[in-house]
């Protein structure tokens, strides 16, 4: 190679170079603009999602149609049977609340039905949620003979009305000797349809199968899989579930009602003897339905957040 042509090969190197580098630069310009013009659209559609005035009409009616019930009940508990009768529809409270607080509490057992209450409500309810999401466990992520068919019985069984089964149910609990205590409400409601098939859904969508081979190849157990794996992935379903289920027991009438003795009952039970053979205290009446309702707000309140998140996670697959 001459010395004249050296330059010029320098030249032309560099020429080539600077189009190399030009050409990686040009795709990041490119990006760059289509990364603020994504984040443009994306402000765009974020301020189209905003809720207007009318979703919060919406939410202002249901909120106002579901408390209600419970503002109503306490106009009629706030009065006397006097008052009820002179005024007509009452649209004020009234002073008379704490008394026909303190004459329901003293003309029912109630504290004994709160106690009865209280201790069903939570021991069916955890018992729910442990089985269940033990069952939903198996059923999700573990695979044996007769699973499907097993899972289409579960869910059948919740077309069976409860009627159906009240007259073997009380010869059973007869037999035993359990009729009039606390037993007879709480072995039959151990575990449900409901919540295993509610419990094998949110552990199917919740639940990678990756975690659960990764443990296995840890050397883990199925029941330490379970334990460290499973139950962690199911808290805010199992939160929900444990919710419902504790309000379902409290407000269940039915079978208490069939079962129990009057001076052994659940707080449905004794606000029921409330009622006189042909005259009925609706003042009375419905301070006890608000005594009743406050355990079921307090927690309500405290498990808020528990039941938000189960079910928006039980409701977004992953």
């Amino acid at each position: 190679m001459t010395q004249t042509s050296l330059p010029r090969a320098r030249a032309s190197a560099a020429d080539s170079t600077d189009h190399r580098y030009a050409g990686r630069r040009a795709p990041g310009h490119t990006s760059g603009r289509a990364r603020r013009r994504a984040e443009r659209a994306a402000s765009r559609d974020e301020g189209t999602r905003r809720a207007g005035p009318g979703a919060y009409a919406f939410l202002l009616v249901v909120l106002l149609a579901s408390v209600f019930p419970l503002w109503w009940s306490f106009l009629i508990g706030s009065k006397d049977a006097a008052a009820l009768n002179a005024d007509g529809i009452p649209l004020l409270p009234g002073g008379n609340f704490l008394k026909n607080a303190r004459t329901v509490v003293d003309t029912v057992p109630f504290w004994k039905a709160f106690t009865n209450s209280v201790i069903v409500s939570s021991t069916v309810a955890f018992s729910v949620v442990a089985l269940s999401t033990l069952a939903g466990f198996a059923f999700a992520k573990l695979r044996f003979r007769g699973r499907d068919g097993l899972m289409v019985f579960v869910v059948a069984t919740m077309a069976v009305p409860t009627q159906l089964g009240v007259v073997p149910l009380f010869i059973v609990m007869s037999k035993l000797g359990w009729v009039g205590s606390v037993g007879a409400v709480i072995v039959p409601a151990l575990v449900n349809a409901f919540g295993v098939f509610w419990m094998t859904q949110y552990l199917r969508e919740s639940l990678p199968d990756e975690l659960v081979e990764a443990a296995r190849v840890d050397g883990c157990s199925m029941i330490r899989t379970f334990w460290h794996v499973a139950l962690p992935a199911s808290r805010p379903g199992a939160a929900m579930l444990g919710l419902f289920t504790f309000i379902a027991t409290w407000t269940n009438f039915f079978w208490p009602f069939i079962v129990l003795e009057p001076g052994n009952p659940t707080l449905p039970v004794a606000l029921q003897q409330l009622q006189a053979a042909h005259y009925v205290d609706y003042s009375l009446v419905l301070a006890g339905v608000v005594l009743a309702a406050i355990p079921l707000i307090i927690v309500f309140v405290l498990a808020g957040r528990q039941l938000v998140a189960g079910i928006m996670q039980g409701a977004v697959k992953g």
